[in-house]
This record gives C-alpha cells, structure tokens and sequence, in this order.
C-alpha cells in the first residue's frame, strides 16, 4: 500500500459532535483535523485553510483536534533524544544554548550554555551529554542548526533530521527558557 492510498477515502471516525457553532463547515474542520494527525503543524493548517476561503487561527485547530480527543500517535521510542542549539542574548552578549529533551517525557536531561557556537563547543556539549547518560544506541532527534547534523554524522552519532512532531519537545523548552 502506498502512503497515498492510506489517506485517500473516507474516513468515518471523526466524531464533530463537538462542534458547537457552524462558524466553520464540517468538512473544513475535518480536513484541518487530518492534516495535523498526518504531521502537518498548526500553523501549516491554517495557511491551508486560508487557500479555501477559510480563515482559522492554529489555535483554534489546536482545539478542534483536542476537542476530538485525536491526536498523532507519537513515533518516540525509549532510544531517541531531541537536541537543538540556540543562540540567545543575555545582557546584550550572544551565547548559544544546546539543550536535550527526552520527548516521551518532556523531561530536560541536559541544557549547557557556551561563549560562542561551533563544532568544537558542539562536540563538547554530545560528551558531556554521552558522558552523563552513557548514550550507546540512541538516536538523535535535530533540526537543520548548523553544527548539529555535521558534528552528529562526522562522529558516527544516529540521527534524524525532523524540523516537527517529536522534536517539537525541545523548541518549547527553548521558548520557555527565552522567556
């Protein structure tokens, strides 16, 4: 079976019965309900729907798929980690920021914060982690940062690159330690 044949049909366990008011047409809510559990992000969703004249913020899908009760099953397992780098201003210098979350949990297992950002203080941030942890088999979970991938191929690390879903953990722990 193809990826295209999965989605193609119906798909009648859907249940709207939530939807109290008809600000948006069933099968709008629907398809934004789709969208987001075949990996789509809530923004994505929204540029969507504003193609068919409807136009919903990412919150409001936010809710619809929670109003569901559906959600993407999650492809976590227990050997991956999610890893990210970031520069970040503190008292007008430039620092970068290389934390590791545990996306089953949201748990953060380590955060460093180095001077400047490159593959020596990246590599210095996976030894501490491997170091701390004993990290044999487990694959890491980045995005496109810059030092990341190279360093993480270069030293023979496993890695996927994932710019949404899982790897989502630790863009919010960012976001709360920006804050």
């Amino acid at each position: 079976m193809t990826e295209f044949d999965r989605l193609s049909g119906r798909i009648a366990w859907i249940d709207l019965s939530f939807v109290e008011r008809d600000r948006t047409p069933r099968w709008g809510i629907e398809v934004g309900i789709r969208c987001h559990l075949a990996g789509m992000s809530l923004r994505e969703i929204s540029i969507l729907l504003e193609s068919f004249g409807i136009d919903r913020s990412h919150v409001a899908i936010h809710n619809w798929v929670r109003k569901a009760n559906l959600q993407p099953v999650s492809t976590v397992s227990e050997d991956q980690l999610a890893v990210d780098e970031k520069m970040i201003r503190l008292h007008g210098q430039q620092f970068w920021l290389y934390g590791a979350v545990d996306p089953q949990t949201n748990k953060i297992l380590h955060v460093s914060l180095y001077p400047t950002g490159n593959k020596q203080t990246t590599r210095w941030f996976l030894t501490e982690l491997h170091r701390r942890y004993q990290l044999n088999d487990v694959e890491f979970l980045v995005d496109d940062a810059d030092y990341l991938g190279p360093v993480l191929a270069e030293d023979g690390y496993r890695f996927q690159i994932i710019q949404h879903g899982n790897r989502n953990s630790i863009e919010r722990v960012f976001r709360e330690i920006e804050r």
